[in-house]
């Protein structure tokens, strides 16, 4: 069986443990960890690509930017 978790590392608590041992039960088990390239997933869509690309142009272009506040 393969299985892929996708989460940030502070997650990663005892109830993330119940779940893997739940699943895998007393079988041998293999963890790999990677950190994500959120640039390279987000453009695995084309719809996202075209999206993020814009975005970009229109940041150099100083065109369509939207002033957002957070107090």
């Amino acid at each position: 069986m393969h299985t892929t978790y996708r989460l940030h590392a502070n997650q990663l608590d005892e109830k993330f443990i119940q779940s893997l041992k739940a699943l895998f039960g007393d079988k041998d088990i293999e963890i790999m960890v990677s950190e994500v390239d959120e640039t390279a997933y987000l453009l695995r869509s084309e719809a996202n690509e075209e999206r993020l690309l814009k975005a970009i142009e229109n940041f150099e272009k100083r065109e369509n930017l939207h002033e957002m506040r957070c107090e």
